[in-house]
């Protein structure tokens, strides 16, 4: 199941594992919540997630501000 199929079940949180090009839906759900500002997500305009940390992001902003706290340099 991907953001293009339609019947994603349920008006709940959805619980998801995320591959580097695609999801897993694990259970059926309407959103689920950015990592890093806690932002409903709805899965239809979910595009950005980490594959590493299994977290979704509201946007590149949040995806990059995540990156940076998880690879410092060194």
């Amino acid at each position: 199941m991907n953001a293009h199929d339609r019947d994603l079940g349920g008006s709940e949180l959805a619980r998801l594992h995320y591959g580097d090009a695609d999801y897993a839906v694990l259970r059926p759900g309407r959103y689920v919540q950015c990592a890093v500002t806690g932002a409903k997500i709805p899965l239809e305009h979910l595009r950005y997630w980490s594959a590493e940390l299994q977290e979704a992001y509201a946007g590149p902003p949040e995806a990059t501000k995540r990156w940076l706290e998880t690879h410092p340099k060194g």
